[in-house]
């Protein structure tokens, strides 16, 4: 099956709302545009005109930090929006439905709430280390099914889908679904990214971002690659002048400089910290479990965990609690040296008091 056949019947013909022309070097009275400038305006595109309608540089430079396409590749305001841009695409409100597999990031189920499109969950495994079962996902996917999300590292779990695995769900899949694989922690991983299967899976979709490995997380900016009539669809449904010009030049910029040699530097550093945090919590009697992670994250599991983000918070440090069968579980961001070592003494502290 072709993934076309399984976005909206009605939005296949759609086509991108039509922008005033823009071009360089041109006396523009066409867009209803201000004529002045303000004085605290020092970008190389001035803010009294609208920014690009589709920002062509910004997506060469990210195509060819992910490895794909320009034309495979939409720009979009992190990878959130791609989410909503997809559901919205692919799922007839009230007809359709998405898998997810919790505990997993909670935005897949909110914007399919927002699009009326029912949500089937197979549950992740936590006494395998939240492993997936790959006959229960192909097990809850129906005709129903538009899009099948799987979060590589997983948000909270911080568990990566192995290649294998992944390769082995798209060839039982066979194109009926699309595999939309969520890769905002890939760069901690010691997994591939997936982008590269796309060449044998047309229906495989890869969402990425800027916030976490590049520290970007205020610029709002990722992007979704897929087939290039998937793009197009997607381009057409996403409004005009989605990023504003001053976070489209921050991150040229930065891509354009040495934010991508010294993001691998901090990446290693990072997951040197979350061996370290890991090794310290693992001798602590207050922690029953550490579960292994490749992100930037671990998920800890407590004997109290209501104790410890009261200790925390008192410490001012924020750590993140979930609900949903994880109320035994917090999870802890790796931060700097300085910051873990504080979480780690608050800890300390109600380990000698215990």
């Amino acid at each position: 099956m072709s993934i076309r056949q399984l976005i909206r019947e009605e939005l296949r013909g759609m086509r991108p709302y039509s922008a005033a022309e823009q071009v360089t070097d041109t006396i523009r009275l066409n867009a209803n545009e201000s004529a002045w400038k303000s004085d605290a305006d020092h970008f190389r595109r001035p803010l009294n005109r609208y920014p690009e309608i589709r920002p062509a540089g910004l997506r060469a430079l990210l195509a060819e930090r992910f490895g794909c396409d320009e034309r495979e590749l939409l720009v979009t305001r992190g990878s959130s929006e791609a989410i909503d841009l997809l559901i919205r695409v692919f799922c007839n409100g009230g007809v359709d439905n998405i898998v997810t597999t919790p505990p997993t990031f909670s935005m897949y189920e909110h914007y399919a709430s927002i699009q009326n499109a029912a949500v089937r969950t197979v549950a992740l495994d936590p006494d395998d280390d939240w492993a997936l079962d790959t006959d229960a996902l192909l097990a809850a996917c129906d005709e129903n099914t538009k899009l099948v999300f799987l979060c590589s590292p997983n948000n909270p779990t911080g568990t990566s889908i192995r290649s294998a695995q992944l390769n082995d769900i798209l060839d039982r899949i066979d194109g009926r679904y699309a595999v939309v694989v969520d890769e905002a922690y890939i760069e901690f991983s010691p997994e591939p990214s997936s982008t590269a299967s796309r060449s044998r899976f047309d229906n495989l979709i890869v969402l990425r971002t800027l916030s976490k490995a590049l520290a970007y997380a205020g610029a709002r900016c990722g992007c979704v690659i897929a087939q290039q009539e998937v793009i197009a669809i997607l381009d057409a449904v996403q409004a005009p002048y989605a990023l504003a010009t001053p976070v489209v030049e921050a991150v040229e910029n930065a891509l354009r400089g040495d934010l991508a040699s010294r993001a691998a530097d901090e990446v290693a550093d990072t997951i040197e910290e979350r061996n370290r945090v890991t090794q310290n919590l693992n001798q602590m009697g207050i922690v029953d479990k550490v579960f292994p992670s490749d992100a930037n994250f671990l998920l800890v599991k407590f004997g109290n965990a209501a104790e410890v983000l009261d200790r925390t918070r008192e410490a001012g440090v924020l750590v993140r609690a979930y609900g949903g069968g994880l109320e035994s579980c917090i999870r802890i961001s790796i931060g700097s040296q300085q910051e873990n070592d504080a979480l780690l003494d608050a800890l300390t502290s109600m380990e000698i008091e215990k």
